[in-house]
C-alpha cells in the first residue's frame, strides 16, 4: 500500500506543473479530434462533384466547406480587395479578392489567387482582368476572423490580412445576408491570361500533429509526478507497504 505525506513546498511547486501539463495534453487530444473532422470534411467535399451556386445556398454553405462550386457572373474589377503578406515560392506578394456579380444580382467574393507586389496595379496585369461573363470553379471557404496577434485590417487603405466577408461584400455593394456573408470562394488552379492571378492556393494538406504534442505533454506530467514521488521517497515521506527507503 502506498502512503504519502506531502511536503508543502514541493507540492506547491509541482502540482501546478503537473495539472498544467495534463490539461495541455487533454487539450491537444481535443484539437486532434477537431483537426480530424476538418480533414474528413476536406476529403469528402473535395471528392464530391462541383455544386452549383444555387445548390450551395440551400441551407448552410459551410456544410460544403472545401467543396467545389461552379459559379458564373461578372467580376467587379474596380472593387478589388488585396490580402497582404501572402507568399508563393518564397516570393512575397498578395492575393486578389474580387467581387463577382451573378446574373441574379448576387454578389459573391472570389479570391482569384496570388499576384506579385509589383503587379498590384490592374494595368500591369490587364490580360488577367477578365471582361464580360465568366464561368469559374471555386473552393468554399468560411469568412475569416482576426487571429491573435495578427494586424488589423485597414479597409480605408484597402489593406487586408483576413477575409472579412460581411464588410467586404458591403463595400462591394452587396446587401447584408447571413448566408452570403458566411463564405467566400477560392479559385482553382485554372490559369488566367497573362499568368496572374495564380489560383489554386487553397491549402488542403493540413498537418495533424496533435497526438505527438499530447503524448509530449502527458510524458512531462508523468515525469513531474515521478520526480515528486522520488523526492518524497528520498526524504522518507513516501512508504510502500509500510517500507521506506533505507539511507546509507
Amino acid at each position: 500500500m502506498l502512503k504519502l505525506r506531502p511536503l508543502l513546498w514541493p507540492t506547491i511547486v509541482m502540482l501546478p506543473i503537473f495539472l498544467f501539463s495534463l490539461s495541455l495534453g487533454v487539450w491537444q487530444m481535443e484539437r486532434r479530434a477537431w483537426k480530424r473532422d476538418i480533414l474528413d470534411r476536406i476529403a469528402t467535399n473535395q471528392a464530391a462533384a462541383p455544386l452549383t451556386l444555387d445548390e450551395l445556398l440551400k441551407g448552410d454553405p459551410l456544410r460544403f466547406e472545401y467543396g467545389r462550386v461552379r459559379v458564373s457572373g461578372r467580376f467587379l474589377h474596380d472593387r478589388e480587395f488585396f490580402l497582404a503578406a501572402r507568399s508563393l515560392k518564397n516570393k512575397v506578394g498578395m492575393q486578389v479578392v474580387t467581387p463577382l456579380r451573378t446574373d441574379d444580382g448576387v454578389i459573391v467574393l472570389f479570391d482569384r489567387g496570388w499576384i506579385p507586389s509589383e503587379k498590384k496595379e490592374p494595368a500591369r496585369r490587364a490580360e488577367g482582368q477578365l471582361p464580360g461573363k465568366v464561368d469559374l470553379v471555386g473552393v468554399v471557404r468560411r469568412s475569416q476572423i482576426k487571429r491573435q496577434f495578427a494586424p488589423d485590417n485597414d479597409p480605408a487603405r484597402n489593406f487586408w490580412f483576413h477575409v472579412d466577408v460581411p464588410l467586404m461584400r458591403q463595400m462591394a455593394g452587396g446587401q447584408p445576408d447571413p448566408v452570403l456573408d458566411s463564405f467566400f470562394l477560392e479559385a482553382d488552379a485554372t490559369a488566367n491570361p497573362g499568368g496572374v492571378p495564380i489560383g489554386g492556393q487553397t491549402r488542403l494538406d493540413i498537418p495533424n500533429d496533435h497526438l505527438q504534442y499530447a503524448i509530449t505533454w502527458f510524458l512531462i506530467a508523468l515525469a513531474g509526478a515521478g520526480v515528486y514521488l522520488a523526492y518524497h521517497w528520498e526524504n522518507g515521506r513516501l512508504t510502500i507497504n509500510g517500507h521506506t527507503k533505507v539511507k546509507a
